[in-house]
Parts: structure tokens; sequence; C-alpha cells
């Protein structure tokens, strides 16, 4: 009994570590060369408490990478990591830069207590990096006679290696970047910016773009789809219509006046239906008069 409660006890002070106080996205996968922005939410009640980022699984053996009681200047644009508090928006945001296939693994972002009794409030996230390709939108649409563009992006290792751009199932309809990263005709332009990423511009699509193509660069690649849409006709059809519509009014003649022979002509009709609706209202009326007969009958012979 006293080996239980002493377990209870050295547990306490890591209890509120999983209610939650701090949260973040679970996985991260990022291109190698490229930056990463983690943002991590904590409750209210702990704005003016220290925060930070370390790397590890662990609170003891985490490796501290950046806190916000370091008062030295940060800068997200040169630094490889940086970290803000936000306190109004109870949310602090780490950027990292330049990441390397090194750089995966597990991450901690946390609130310092500060205290023997109460564990930090922490929350892990698992940051891949990617060595290869990737596509900003790998399933593209336009219309007819539009212009539409790529974006594929690759990893630093990738950034003085040529870059194609080919329709899948046809290697002989790969388009290369020259030795200032770029290519254009009338149809197709790509531009590479050197940093990550370029660009494929498709002028003047027509239907029979549609299908499959490939970003290349080095011996990466990506798939992306293209779907033409046939560009749409309602005006033409709207003004076709009306077209019609004016051409049988203008040939409908119009209706003929009753003249008094046409009236003859039909007033055999009329007399016919006239007979046979009274012969109908007679015949009915006949069978009503026999049914209330009966009814009479059967109610005096009851009496």
């Amino acid at each position: 009994m006293p080996q239980v409660f002493i377990l209870t006890l050295s547990l306490l002070p890591w209890i509120p570590a999983f209610l939650c106080r701090v949260t973040t996205v679970e996985d991260f996968a990022v291109l190698e060369g490229r930056s990463l922005t983690v943002p991590c939410h904590y409750e209210p009640q702990y704005a003016s408490y220290v925060k930070y980022w370390c790397q590890g699984r662990m609170r003891e053996f985490c490796t501290s990478l950046a806190r916000t009681d370091d008062h030295r200047s940060a800068n997200p644009a040169v630094d490889k990591v940086s970290i803000f508090d936000d306190p109004v928006q109870q949310v602090f945001t780490v950027v990292l830069n330049d990441l390397k296939e090194a750089d995966s693994g597990w991450y901690m972002c946390g609130v310092e207590i500060g205290s023997a009794w109460n564990a930090d409030f922490v929350a892990f996230t698992n940051i891949k990096v990617i060595n290869g390709m990737s596509a900003v939108n790998s399933r593209l649409s336009g219309e007819e006679g539009d212009s539409i563009t790529a974006e594929c992006l690759y990893s630093e290792r990738y950034r003085e290696s040529e870059k194609k751009w080919c329709r899948s199932g046809n290697s002989s309809s790969c388009l290369l970047t020259g030795s200032e990263g770029s290519y254009e005709d009338t149809s197709v332009a790509i531009s590479d910016d050197r940093t990550g990423a370029f660009t494929v511009t498709l002028k003047k699509l027509q239907l029979k773009d549609t299908g499959w193509y490939w970003c290349c660069a080095g011996q990466q690649q990506v798939a992306l789809h293209l779907l033409v849409k046939p560009r749409p006709t309602t005006t033409a059809v709207s003004t076709t219509t009306s077209t019609a519509q004016s051409q049988v009014t203008a040939h409908v003649a119009p209706p003929k006046p009753i003249t008094k022979d046409s009236w003859n002509s039909h007033s055999h009709i009329l007399e016919s239906l006239l007979v046979c609706a009274t012969v109908m209202f007679l015949v009915g009326l006949g069978v009503l008069a026999r049914k209330l007969w009966k009814i009479h009958r059967s109610c005096a012979k009851t009496s």
C-alpha cells in the first residue's frame, strides 16, 4: 500500500501534461531546404509564462532550440529557429528555416511552469523533411482558350538541376529549361526561380490537352492532372433560341374568326352531345328513384 501511495505522488507532477493545456499539429511534412511555421496554442492563464521549443521526445532529454525569455533580437528570415509569442491570441509560433533531412524527428513546444510539483505543459509534433518534389495543386482545371499555371516545388539539392515538363506516357513531349532556367513557345512557358519552385504556364488551352503530366527536377518527379472544360456557349444558344422563336411566331397563322357557316357545320355535333347527356341524366335519375323506393318498402315492412 505505501508503494502505491508513493507511485501516485511521483506521477502527480506529470498529470497536467496530459490535460491538453498546450496543443499543436501532430505531424508535418516539408521539402528539404524550405521553411516551416509551427503554431502552439495554450490556455489564457498562461499568457505571461515562458514558452520554449526543443528537439526530443522527453522533457529531460529535450535539446532547447528557442525560448521566449531569450531577449536577443529574432530575425526569422536569417535565424535557423525563431519563436514569437502572441498573448492576445494565446499562441506562440516557431519558424524553422532551411530544413535538412537531418532535422527530421520529434519536437516539443512547451509552457514552462517552473515548479517542483508541476510539470511543464507540452505538446509534441513530428516533422519529416522530404528530399524530392511536390506540387502546390496536383489537379488543375481551366476552360478552353484560357491559360493556367502549375507550380512545382523541389528540395534544395535540385536547385541547379534541369527542370522538365512532360506529358505522361509520351517521353518525346518533354520540354526542358535551358541554362537560364526557362523555356517558352506558343503554348507553354516554364520559369525556374532557382529557390525551390518552378512554374509551368499552359497557354490557349485545348480540349485535347486534358490528361496527366509530370513535373521533373533531376531524377525526381511529381504527377499532375489537367482537365480542360468546353467554353460555355450560353450567349450563342440564347441568340439562336430567340431567332428560332421569332421565326416560329412569324409563321404561325392567326386564328380564324367564328362565322355562321362554321357554326352550322358543327351544330349537329353539339346536338348529338346534348341528346346523349339528356339520356344519361334520365337513366341516372331512374336508378336513383328505384333505390329510394326499395329503401321505403324495407322501412315499411319493418314498422
